[in-house]
Order: structure tokens, then C-alpha cells, then sequence
């Protein structure tokens, strides 16, 4: 299996040769040529028609991964619904990249656990949010926590919750881990699905 780097020709990143030794550096146009069933094939989207280029070779059976030098939860959502299997930052480590292709290779999905945040925050604030949430529900929480952890819901991050609520980021870090042990979850995504289940029923 072939692993190819799509991306403009002088533009390579050091840290995919690091990941994958035995890489190649190609063009839009030489992987519409060369990626075929089962090649991993990393696709940079700051490339004109990058999704395009991702829908083809996902049709053909190759493993796409998008790499982002600006990741946002839309263009995250936009690589997931072409098909792509990952999607992370064009800098990220070379171990974290050997492990999202291990992921993505075994039929999973990888996204940065900030973006997929965000990405259930839409979901949550789609069913409705904060106002379908009963009292009862969060009773257990003090005021500022209960304000804290639908801010959370909503997919904000720390900061965008510190300048909502006007307090310190140390302060929100301080609220969550209250907030994590008394419903009982391990970080912000169950959160979230904590919420969204409750919701649900």
C-alpha cells in the first residue's frame, strides 16, 4: 500500500517523511493517476478543488486523510461528508500522523478532538441546546458550573467560554473538572453525549 502526499510540488512538510519514509510527494494530477484500492493518500486543502479530489479517490478505494494548516469544524465536516476517513492539522507530529494512519487504515475516523467537539456542539444546539435542557438534569451543579457546562455543550472552547462568562481559563479548566465529576464523564465529548442522550429521551 502506497502512502501519497498530495500537495503543491514544493510544498512538502518534513514531519510526513518522518512519519512515512517510503512516502511520495505528488501533484493533484499524478494521484488522480497513481492512488488507487487500499494506497493511503493525504490530501492538503489549501489545494484548488481539494473535495473534488477527495470524492474521486474515495470512490476508487483509497484511505483519504485531509491535512489542514488551518483546521476549522466546518472544512472537518466538509472532508468527512467527501469521504475522507481523517482529518487533522499539516503540522501535527509524525507519531500522531503514524497513528491516525493506523486509525483511518482499520476502517475508523480520526478528527482532533477540539474540532469534534465543535462538531457535536452544532449537533447538540441543533436539537435544540440549552432549552431543551431540564433543570433536574443539571441539579446537581452549581450556577456557574451549569453555565460553563452548556457553554461546553454548544462546543465553545475554554477561551471562548472564559470571554463569555468573563472569567479566567484556569477558572473554566476549574469548573469542568467539577463539572466532569459530578455527572460522572471523562472529558467534553461525553459531555456532550450526556446531554444529547438526555435530550433524546
Amino acid at each position: 500500500m502506497a502512502q501519497l502526499f498530495v500537495c503543491h510540488g514544493p510544498d512538502e512538510n518534513p514531519r510526513w517523511r518522518a512519519a512515512f519514509g517510503e512516502a511520495r510527494l505528488v501533484i493533484p494530477q499524478q494521484a488522480r493517476a497513481q492512488a488507487g484500492r487500499g494506497d493511503g493518500v493525504w490530501i492538503m486543502s489549501n489545494l484548488e478543488g481539494w473535495l473534488g479530489l477527495v470524492t474521486l479517490l474515495v470512490g476508487r478505494g483509497a484511505i483519504v486523510n485531509v491535512l489542514s494548516y488551518a483546521p476549522s469544524s466546518l472544512e472537518a465536516l466538509q472532508a468527512l461528508n467527501a469521504g475522507a476517513r481523517g482529518y487533522a492539522h499539516a503540522l501535527s507530529p509524525p507519531e500522531l500522523l503514524r497513528q491516525m494512519e493506523l486509525v483511518t487504515s482499520h476502517q475508523g475516523i480520526w478528527v482532533l478532538p477540539e474540532l469534534l467537539a465543535q462538531v457535536m456542539g452544532g449537533a447538540y444546539r441543533a436539537l435544540g441546546g440549552e432549552s431543551h435542557q431540564q433543570d433536574e438534569a443539571l441539579s446537581v451543579l452549581t450556577h456557574r458550573e451549569r453555565a460553563v457546562a452548556l457553554a461546553v455543550a454548544e462546543g465553545q472552547s475554554n477561551k471562548e467560554v472564559a470571554r463569555r462568562l468573563e472569567i479566567s481559563e484556569r477558572t473554566v479548566k476549574a469548573h469542568l473538572g467539577a463539572i466532569f465529576r459530578k455527572l460522572g464523564v471523562r472529558d467534553r465529548l461525553q459531555l456532550i453525549l450526556r446531554f444529547a442522550q438526555r435530550e433524546a429521551v
